[in-house]
């Protein structure tokens, strides 16, 4: 039995038809073509689908699509809109990313914890993006971009 939800994705009211136990992963990229928030592990672990929805970073394979109903939602593909963020710009700087598979979903994170936190402490950002998994790195360039990026703030 289809429903039709309606909600903000990056800035634009969209709406689409979903059955009750769509997720929401598969209908931002299957029927909406938002290709940002990646499927990986499929059991919240990795945070390669990590969105912003109603502000907070959540992993988008652990929701009904039927659940984000009136929500707002912004992937990275919003948050860029209008060119890079300082936090992005940051990232580059720093060379954080090599094969850039994680980068969506710990941008978006580091974003809600910037948000949340302009100046966090070292400590504070390793236990924010904590969830996000990257197996290129080691994490310190990432670290270290997110930690700048809250100077220029």
């Amino acid at each position: 039995m289809k429903k039709k939800i309606t909600f903000k994705l990056n800035g634009e009211m969209r709406s689409v038809e979903v059955e009750p136990n769509d997720i929401l992963l598969e209908v931002l990229r299957g029927k909406l073509g938002v290709k940002t928030p990646k499927y990986a592990c499929g059991r919240g672990d990795c945070g390669a689908c990590t969105i912003l929805l109603n502000g907070k970073s959540v992993r988008s394979c652990l929701i009904f699509a039927i659940e984000v109903d009136g929500a707002e939602i912004v992937t990275l593909e919003g948050l860029s809109k209008d060119g890079l963020t300082p936090l992005q710009e940051s990232f580059i700087e720093h060379n954080s990313f090599q094969c850039g598979f994680c980068a969506p979903g710990m941008t978006l994170t580091a974003t809600e914890l910037l948000e949340k936190n302009p100046h966090p402490t070292e400590e504070e950002v390793k236990e924010a993006i904590a969830g996000n998994l990257c197996r290129c790195t080691g994490y310190v360039s990432i670290i270290e971009a997110i930690l700048d990026a809250s100077k220029k703030q």
